[in-house]
């Protein structure tokens, strides 16, 4: 795989020579782009190789080896369930949502049902919007196949990789279980928001809680699935609503645990990304990128897209996401 900053016009030369490609920009910059195999979406941040930065002048474009061939395809929300539908054998499948659509938080609460979801690599990730947009411009995807935007939903590209490769998916998440016992919660109701929670047996105001303990919200939730620790994210507390708002949901039935503190974030983050970067398809969280204070700095080789959630067969958070083809 090649990750390179492209102008759109470098891009849209790329697709009009039939490359398979997974594309994140400014919506405007997307919208220029030709019908090809291709999908994308809405983004402004990125990791590239002189570090992370804002940019609404080049779009980021991961472009698959010769020899792989791909259908894009747009999915509504109501057929989700049918994603798997379209696997490519032995190859990949790419999928961005939307932030905040009403596809992120099927996808987000039902995915991990979808029948024959999880017989190949899925990956992909949110698209979102500058910070200071959030609430002002909606997040968006782009059918490079039929030149189509659209705000909810999904789009997939579904990549057979050349012969003699291997897709390997995996993550790189920087947080363990905290062990604190008055930081364990369970949660009533499944939602991407809490009202209520349950700390050693008791029902508890959530918000409230989380206020009066000066809890670090920096810090995600953090569930352990079957030895794959989860994060979920605080996006907003508001004590006089009573409401915590997350950017993943909690489902009851589940422990969590508020994540260990982290000295530093940012040297965490790079001694875990490791080194080996170079020519991976990753994504990582805008979380990781603001409390990392990434702007200006580098990610190990590791370049790509900032987004609003990560997917790696289902909904992360706080998290990198990368794909490798190996021989």
């Amino acid at each position: 795989m090649k990750n390179e900053f492209l102008t759109p016009q470098e891009a849209a030369e790329r697709i009009e020579a039939g490359a398979v490609m997974s594309i994140a920009g400014a919506p405007e910059l997307l919208s220029t782009l030709p019908k090809g195999n291709w999908i994308g979406g809405s983004t402004v941040y990125f990791m590239t190789k002189t570090g992370g930065k804002v940019d609404r002048e080049h779009l980021f474009c991961t472009t698959f080896p010769e020899g792989s061939h791909a259908s894009a395809r747009y999915l509504a929300t109501a057929d989700l369930a049918n994603l798997a539908q379209g696997y490519e054998a032995g190859g990949v499948t790419l999928v961005i949502i939307p932030a905040f659509s009403e596809a992120h938080a099927r996808f987000a609460e039902d995915g991990a049902g979808y029948a024959d979801l999880f017989d190949q690599p899925l990956l992909g990730w949110i698209s979102g919007v500058h910070l200071d947009e959030i609430g002002k411009v909606t997040p968006s995807v782009f059918d490079g196949a039929q030149g189509a935007k659209h705000e909810d939903g999904a789009v997939l590209l579904h990549v057979s990789v050349p012969e003699g490769m291997r897709p390997s998916l995996d993550i790189v998440n920087i947080f363990k279980q905290g062990d604190d016992a008055e930081l364990v919660f369970s949660f009533p109701e499944a939602g991407f928001s809490a009202h209520k929670a349950i700390v050693n047996g008791q029902e508890i105001g959530f918000a409230r809680y989380v206020t009066d303990k000066g809890i670090d919200t920096k810090l995600p939730l953090v569930a352990n699935y079957a030895g794959a620790l989860i994060n979920v994210s605080f996006q907003s507390v508001d004590p006089d609503a009573g409401e915590v708002a997350f950017y993943a949901p909690v489902f009851p039935g589940v422990e969590y645990r508020l994540a260990a503190a982290q000295e530093d974030y940012a040297k965490t983050f790079a001694t875990q990304v490791g080194s080996a970067g170079e020519g991976s398809y990753s994504c990582n969280c805008i979380l990781n990128y603001v409390y990392g204070d990434m702007e200006g700095k580098l990610t190990a080789g590791f370049t790509g897209p900032v987004t609003f959630g990560e997917i790696a067969y289902v909904l992360l958070n706080q998290t990198l996401v990368k794909l490798d083809l190996a021989a």
